[in-house]
């Protein structure tokens, strides 16, 4: 005689019961502790990244002695071929403008590479495993660049400030709002120009296409509008001149290439709006494009 066999049911019946008993090693706890994470831990994250990739230390440093080197070179060669009475009206913290627009270029690559490269090495995705939210790590960036690029660009500026005052004895002292716009305001200016870079790194998800688009936002208009010699478009070309990166850096220095446009602090106010309005962008197709 064969062995009777349980039936189906009874054999289903019969897992629950098994689950029910609870976990296979009761009193258990897991060694990692289990931390609910936030902002900070994004930033440290990122901190770590910035700081310990070559690009970082090779575009910051190239920016520095661009800065630093240019603004001493020109300071050198005034104060060793002008006389005095012919500096007597000039503000000596105008003449950093030359090298700090070079720099400003390596600062738009730092800034690019920071978002850009990690879609080119598939990076993006371990990044977005370890933090889901993608907004928070698109601030994280942002947050990290900014800090390293206005902290860079402070101490190289205020370096070639002292070193320019130093060297020119025959230009004016520069008032206190002066000082105040050539090193702390400038240095926003470059820092949020940087971030600006960033953004759009993370819009276009290409490094070389992004750091091109940047390159020609910060030089182009000033090119086309030195071509413009129709009478037609002299309203076109005086706009392009009074808007254009290179004379909103020169405004911070009292040294701006055109009459009208742009004054005071009005360069800071509309870098920090575009950047802000570029930032939402990229935040809405962050959440919406795959990674």
């Amino acid at each position: 005689m064969s062995t009777p066999q349980p039936s189906m049911p009874q054999a289903q019946a019969a897992v629950p019961n098994r689950q029910a008993d609870g976990p296979s090693y009761p009193g258990y706890t897991s060694p990692i502790p289990v931390v609910r994470t936030h902002l900070g831990n994004a930033i440290a994250s990122e901190w770590t990244k910035i700081r310990s990739v070559r690009s970082t230390m090779w575009t910051l440093g190239v920016f520095v002695v661009l800065n630093v080197g240019i603004g001493l070179a020109v300071a050198a060669l005034l104060a060793a071929n002008t006389s005095q009475e012919s500096l007597r009206d000039e503000n000596p913290l105008s003449f950093g403008f030359f090298g700090l627009l070079l720099g400003s270029m390596c600062v738009i690559t730092l800034g690019v590479l920071t978002t850009a490269s990690e879609y080119g090495t598939g990076m993006i995705r371990t990044t977005m495993v370890a933090c889901p939210s993608r907004g928070r790590v698109l601030a994280a960036k942002a947050v990290v660049f900014f800090a390293v690029a206005f902290v860079t660009t402070l101490v190289s500026v205020l370096v070639v400030a002292l070193a320019d005052v130093a060297l020119l004895d025959g230009a004016r002292t520069p008032t206190g709002q002066e000082w105040l716009k050539g090193t702390f305001g400038i240095s926003l200016y470059i820092a949020l120009l940087g971030l600006f870079s960033l953004i759009i790194g993370s819009i276009i998800r290409h490094s070389a296409g992004a750091i091109t688009i940047m390159i020609g936002i910060v030089l182009a208009p000033l090119v086309i509008a030195l071509f413009m010699f129709s009478p037609s478009l002299e309203g076109l070309r005086q706009a392009l001149f009074e808007y254009s990166i290179p004379n909103q850096l020169s405004v911070f220095y009292s040294n701006s290439l055109t009459e009208t446009g742009p004054s005071g602090w009005d360069p800071l106010w509309i870098i920090i709006g575009v950047t802000a309005a570029a930032f939402a962008c990229a935040f809405a197709l962050l959440e919406k494009r795959d990674v």
